[in-house]
């Protein structure tokens, strides 16, 4: 297993469902970040931990549903291939569970993982075939990468997709609750820039996505500062976001526009080094997510016309 991802040249139009990008990363001829891939549906994070730490994760979750917005996870310890739904059917009695994906294979279907090794990034690699054991639980949580076709539909499409940019995404100085060996641990948010005037509307249409993190949690420059983050060319994971024109950094500068930002799926890797677990622990990386085979209305009945 190679820990040297190249890009691979798979146009974002060409991949139209949730099925089509899974088989695309699984066939390796999708190595890119997913942000504006299959538009509408929904997409999701990963993290893969050893089964005596998965109480904890599930109670994380609970406690800190923003940022880890827990949508499904193995059937059993090692299971890669079916998923157990934590999503309830908008269209049920309460009680049925919304499948999210028939054809998975979670150590393939992501274009590029994060593998950690005793709380410590180890490897960037293609598929976690090599590492992946019967003791491993792996946890879907939802993404910001799901509301996307939403505010482009709205005329707001966010900088990066229309850039052809993955997210960029920071760690904050935002705590979240702790849950057994999660402690001292804090959110991490994705930024997309908007105009000041924007911002209230693009608020509007990201609430009804709760299980993909929803409303932005802090936005303009004095909520960067709120949120810990002093420079914001300078981010933590994802792209460096750009200016309008594509020339230079998005900063202070830019007059009118200010930062919004978002809880962000990348809360649970970035607590497994807060927590300094020991062990294998595996993740998609940032921006490279799994796209499922339901859309944004299929979870979020609001959305329906």
């Amino acid at each position: 297993m190679s820990s040297t991802v190249t890009q691979a040249a798979v146009p974002a139009t060409s991949l139209k469902t949730g099925l089509e990008v899974r088989l695309a990363a699984r066939n390796k001829t999708l190595q890119a970040h997913t942000s504006g891939l299959a538009p509408s549906y929904i997409q999701a994070n990963l993290i893969v931990l050893p089964s005596r730490y998965a109480d904890d994760f599930r109670l994380l979750c609970a406690r800190n549903p923003v940022p880890c917005a827990l949508i499904a996870e193995s059937t059993t310890p090692g299971a890669f291939a079916s998923l157990k739904s934590h999503v309830r059917h908008p269209d049920g009695d309460g009680t049925s569970e919304l499948r999210l994906a028939e054809d998975i294979d979670l150590r393939h279907d992501f274009p590029r993982y994060c593998v950690y090794r005793d709380g410590k990034l180890a490897e960037q690699t293609a598929d976690l075939e090599a590492v992946w054991t019967d003791d491993h639980v792996g946890f879907l949580v939802g993404c910001s990468y799901s509301f996307e076709q939403a505010l482009a539909a709205a005329g707001l499409p966010p900088r990066q997709v229309v850039q052809g940019r993955n997210v960029a995404m920071y760690k904050t100085a935002l705590p979240l609750c702790p849950a057994g060996v999660f402690r001292d641990c804090t959110y991490v948010v994705s930024m997309r820039p908007y105009r000041a005037a924007d911002v209230e509307r693009v608020r509007d249409l990201t609430r009804p996505f709760v299980s993909t993190h929803g409303e932005p949690v802090a936005w303009g420059w004095d909520g960067a500062r709120r949120l810990g983050i002093e420079d914001i060319t300078r981010n933590d994971w994802g792209d460096q976001s750009l200016r309008l024109d594509g020339e230079g950094p998005f900063d202070e500068s830019e007059e009118g526009y200010v930062p919004v930002f978002w809880g962000c799926g990348v809360t649970p890797q970035s607590a497994v080094v807060d927590a300094g677990l020991s062990g294998t622990i595996m993740a998609h990386a940032p921006g490279y997510m799994t796209v499922l085979d339901v859309r944004d209305e299929d979870m979020f009945p609001v959305l329906r016309k």
